[in-house]
């Protein structure tokens, strides 16, 4: 009885789990760098210099418009909010982030909210 649950055990890695693993290390898995397997191609490096050049055109003009959202994100919260409610809200923001990235605060400010609370 033994011997056959092991025989169908083995049976079912061979002949189910193997094939799959292969096809996923294949080229043919999917989202590779060629433009015909359906990959982005942001997030292949482009090979020739144009490519290149285009590339870095497209990430200084994506990087200034991201700049200037925040320049104005700026200037918009200091022309309607007081100098506290500023502080508030970047202290906020900075929480907002960390939280989003899943780091933790630092071990030493864990254990004082915790001893205080």
């Amino acid at each position: 009885m033994r011997s056959s649950i092991r025989r169908v055990v083995v049976f079912l890695v061979a002949f189910v789990l193997l094939p799959m693993l292969v096809a996923a290390q294949s080229d043919a898995g999917g989202g590779g760098t060629s433009d015909a397997g359906g990959g982005s191609s942001a997030a292949s490096t482009p090979d020739s210099r144009a490519e290149r050049k285009k590339a870095k055109r497209d990430w200084k003009k994506n990087r200034k418009q991201e700049l200037d959202d925040e320049r104005m994100k700026r200037q918009y919260n200091r022309k309607f909010n007081s100098k506290k409610t500023r502080r508030r809200m970047k202290k906020k923001q900075k929480l907002a982030d960390r939280n989003n990235a899943h780091k933790r605060e630092f071990f030493v400010v864990r254990w004082i909210h915790h001893f205080q609370h």
